[in-house]
């Protein structure tokens, strides 16, 4: 069952982490259009929201502080979403291509939030890996003779 989780786990980290890196490729592009929505200090906050990304990208493919990934994914996909793909704003040509991407960010958030409920540290993890490190080494120092 856990190799599930990884597997998921490796796709879902290895999108974000893409889509981070990719950004950076697109930064005067991606800067342009958030200009064009209203976004203030668009070079900036586009730069974040890809940092964001790779932050994300790396927490849930590594399960290393997981919690912080998905607080990267809230704080990339909120204003991402209700800012960048306002369907109800969009002339009707473009009304359906931005609707599919608010939707499909609205899933990509839920799957973000389902992540606080799967306890840590997750199998297969740098969190996991760590902690049976601690755990070896305690037991080893308690077998020593005092």
């Amino acid at each position: 069952m856990y190799i599930w989780f990884l597997i998921g786990r490796i796709m879902l980290g290895f999108y974000y982490l893409y889509s981070g890196v990719h950004g950076f490729t697109m930064l005067s592009a991606l800067s342009e259009m958030a200009a064009a929505k209203g976004t203030p200090a668009p070079g900036f906050l586009v730069f974040v929201a890809h940092v964001l990304l790779i932050v994300a990208g790396v927490c849930i493919l590594t399960g290393y502080k997981p919690v912080a990934g998905v607080i990267a994914l809230v704080l990339f996909l909120l204003p991402v979403t209700f800012i960048m793909h306002a369907f109800w704003a969009e002339k009707p040509a473009a009304q359906m291509n931005q609707m599919i991407h608010f939707t499909k960010n609205l899933a990509l958030l839920g799957s973000a939030l389902m992540f606080l409920a799967i306890p840590r540290p997750w199998p297969y993890s740098i969190e996991n890996y760590r902690m049976r490190k601690r755990v070896e080494a305690r037991r080893t120092r308690e077998a020593l003779p005092a």
